[in-house]
């Protein structure tokens, strides 16, 4: 079977997995994750599309550049994953029943990296789109990440709009003292 055959295949695989995972959010245009998945698809479009020059020129500055960015987005995923279990608490919201069981965190986790940006899974996914985009620049993945962005800003805004409604001041007074995606910047 050809490459571009293997890959569209493996495209609506992933998709209808993370169709099925986001389902409730699918239904909720209002909740974070409804946004998240189109984040999530996004995603496996740059990766899919771009696996054939992976490793073409694999140490070529765009290249370095992306190999680092991907880096960073697997430390940011495990350190953020790590706090929410250990610090977060697990329960269940009656006002997100879309969630995921992870997201249902109980105590605002402001330590470690949460310290400094409020979205760390985000900034991960965001590095690992703008990683996977370097990998091939063309008017496609151009498109791709900017559609990805935009889903990951959207699915932050209304994540901390859930999460004011959740905490209350706690949450404003984390927000006011914390960066979204990038420490000290933004």
């Amino acid at each position: 079977m050809d490459s571009t055959v293997l890959r569209s295949v493996a495209f609506v695989m992933v998709t209808i997995f993370f169709t099925v995972i986001s389902r409730r959010s699918l239904c909720n245009p209002r909740s974070h994750g409804f946004y998240r998945y189109f984040a999530f698809v996004g995603i496996a479009c740059l990766l899919l599309y771009n696996q054939p020059v992976w490793f073409d020129q694999p140490f070529s500055g765009l290249h370095c550049l992306s190999w680092l960015l991907l880096a960073v987005s697997i430390v940011l995923v495990v350190h953020g994953l790590g706090l929410l279990r250990r610090m977060g608490g697990q329960g269940q919201r009656q006002s997100a029943p879309e969630n995921l069981a992870f997201e249902n965190t109980q105590h605002l986790v402001v330590d470690g990296l949460y310290r400094y940006i409020r979205h760390p899974m985000y900034t991960s996914l965001l590095l690992l789109a703008w990683g996977a985009f370097l990998k091939r620049i063309d008017l496609l993945t151009l498109t791709a990440v900017g559609l990805v962005s935009v889903a990951l800003l959207f699915t932050a805004k209304v994540e901390e709009a859930e999460n004011v409604t959740f905490w209350g001041a706690d949450y404003l007074e984390y927000k006011s003292r914390s960066k979204m995606f990038i420490p000290f910047i933004f």
